[in-house]
């Protein structure tokens, strides 16, 4: 979840730190802090609270003199939001200086271990435990203290290292954490992300696990846990650097909620070939396709909303039972896998922690596994069996809309080259569906322009403590995501629900004037809908219906319709759902909540 960003070159350090930590605000911090070496010392300065409080006790980063440096965002795990809490954390003469992004998991015993040696703590983290046990191993050799640490130490970490001694120097570790490294002008440079660093370099190398880098300014050399030197490639990052940079809009989420056009056309557009879908990237022959007996689709928070819709298209078109599991939940549940299963793992950011322990432990029994990532080179990436990308470009507001488009956009394509394969699906009928996915693009644009009535639709309910959303089928899956939008950016308690089971004592909590949000876009649920939202509505609710164009029956059991246009009833969720996105967004604005950077939240969920 942390930010990690480190320098060392013929620049001043400060002033890049806090420039490449700005651009990981994105994945929640509650302190942050930088520490640069100034020619004696390492001046450490940090802060609870905002970026901006950090950047105003160093001017800009332009009070700290020095071309060494490491700098942090946390987000606590290890001891409340404070100054002390805050990274970097220090050995205790402040001769080694650690930024850490991970959960050391023994780090009790090992303080208890220090603790018998004299060392003395004064935060509640487990960061400064890693400070620590790097003084007690250093002999002079920063390397070899860092590879006896990376022996002791358990669980996840990436972590930035300053030793006084070797001013010449910035060393950096990886294990089940993100880190990528680079050489820019005159110097090298590390972050948590790729945003941190393409002002300053457009080819990184990703750190694998247990592996260790020594920067200076010339360059960089890595080595394994052994002490073994090791070989490193880098990759070449296209991202224009403006697409992560607001560009006019007031907030991250609206420009990408307005970019989910492009970001639908460019995940789809590269696998339509002559009329036929081709994704490369997913390795298995029309032979293996057919061989598949289940599917199960592993994710967290929107990528878990985006398969419970691919359950009803890849079983409704493709005719292959799927099941759909939180990733926090999948490994503890002794899963039945083997190897007529696919395990579809799905991640905006391609680390999230338990995602990535779902794909390890699918591995370890024998499944297939395929990556749905938005990040070249992110760990899902590498650790699949195969990976196809959502070409959505970076997404920094917390709150995801173009990668979850791009997300529902990918499991479309899969569904229905299954289905094609296995005989379910005809030419004319994949031919009837390209022409529907091809419009997806202008239809979402057209329901984003009307984003000034959702607006004043919004305004009226600020002041709201409850919301409810419901849905069958598919449309559940819809609910589902649109609640998660509101309760995340907006604080307000919101739920969704399958429409049938209200009865079963969720309408007991509806009461004059709770809001209830329809979604209803499958005919053949129309009628068994209206039969709920008119159970609600006769209890006091005031009902939002998001329907498809012509099924004006909806107005007499609604207050308020939103219409989607036509398309196929399998690509739905990707229209029905801009419209709750913008709900969520200007309820938000209306109560002054901080869309792009929610309390309590983060964009990459590094930690289980």
């Amino acid at each position: 979840m942390c930010g990690i960003v480190g320098y060392i070159g013929n620049m001043q350090a400060a002033p890049i730190l806090l420039d490449g930590l700005s651009k990981l605000e994105y994945r929640g911090y509650d302190s942050a802090g930088i520490a640069v070496y100034n020619g004696e010392e390492i001046e450490v300065v940090k802060s609870k609270g905002r970026l901006k409080v950090l950047s105003e006790l160093t001017h800009g980063g332009e009070s700290l003199p020095g071309t060494l440096g490491i700098g942090h965002t946390r987000w606590a795990t290890h001891g409340s939001p404070s100054d002390i809490n805050a990274h970097p954390q220090t050995n205790e003469d402040r001769s080694i200086v650690v930024v850490h992004n991970g959960i050391i998991e023994n780090y009790l015993k090992l303080k208890k271990k220090l603790e018998k040696h004299g060392y003395q703590f004064v935060s509640e983290t487990d960061t400064e435990v890693i400070a620590h046990l790097l003084d007690y191993y250093y002999k002079g050799n920063p390397l070899e203290a860092v590879t006896k640490i990376m022996h002791r130490m358990e669980g996840s970490y990436a972590l930035g290292i300053i030793f006084k001694d070797h001013p010449e120097e910035l060393y950096a570790v990886r294990k089940d954490s993100p880190l990528i490294v680079g050489h820019t002008d005159g110097g090298s440079i590390l972050a948590s992300d790729v945003p941190a660093v393409l002002r300053y370099t457009r080819d990184v190398v990703f750190i694998e696990n247990e592996e260790i880098v020594r920067m200076t300014a010339e360059g960089m050399d890595f080595f394994t846990v052994d002490e073994e030197p090791i070989e490193k490639k880098a990759v070449h990052i296209d991202w224009d650097v403006n697409a992560a940079e607001k560009g006019g809009y007031e907030h991250f989420m609206l420009k990408e909620m307005y970019e989910q056009p492009k970001a639908i056309t460019d995940t789809f557009s590269p696998r339509i070939r002559d009329g036929q879908i081709v994704i490369e990237e997913l390795g298995m022959s029309n032979e293996e396709i057919r061989k598949i007996r289940k599917i199960m689709v592993v994710a967290c928070g929107s990528a878990a909303h985006a398969g419970h819709t691919s359950k009803y298209i890849f079983e409704g078109l493709a005719r292959i039972q799927v099941d759909v599991d939180l990733a926090s939940e999948f490994r503890y549940r002794d899963p039945i896998l083997d190897d007529g299963t696919l395990v579809i793992v799905i991640s905006q950011s391609g680390e999230t922690a338990d995602t990535l322990a779902a794909l390890r432990e699918s591995k370890k029994r024998g499944a297939r596994v395929l990556g749905i990532v938005n990040v070249v080179g992110s760990s899902i990436a590498r650790e699949a069996d195969n990976v196809m990308y959502t070409w959505a470009g970076p997404e920094i507001a917390v709150a995801t809309t173009k990668a979850y488009s791009a997300q529902l956009i990918a499991l479309y394509l899969l569904a229905m080259k299954f289905a094609h394969v296995r005989g379910e699906l005809s030419d004319e009928g994949l031919a009837e569906m390209l022409n529907d996915m091809e419009a997806l693009p202008a239809q979402v644009e057209m329901l984003l322009n009307n984003q000034e009535n959702i607006q004043r639709f919004a305004n009226r309910y600020l002041a709201a403590k409850d919301v409810f959303f419901i849905g069958r089928g598919v449309d559940h899956a819809i609910s589902m995501e649109g609640s998660l939008k509101l309760k995340e950016i907006s604080y307000i308690h919101s739920e969704a629900y399958a429409a049938g089971e209200l009865k079963h004592g969720t309408i007991s909590l509806i009461e004059e004037g709770t809001l209830v949000a329809a979604v209803l876009t499958q005919e053949n649920l129309y009628k068994k809908m209206i039969s709920n939202m008119v159970e609600v509505r006769t209890r006091g609710a005031f009902v939002m219906a998001v329907t498809v164009e012509g099924n004006t029956e909806v107005e007499r059991a609604a207050d308020y319709v939103i219409y989607i246009p036509e398309t196929n009833k399998y690509f739905t969720n990707s229209l029905a759902i801009i419209p709750l996105q913008l709900f969520a967004y200007y309820i938000s604005i209306g109560r002054g909540c901080d869309v792009d950077k929610p309390r309590n939240l983060a964009k990459s969920v590094t930690v289980e």
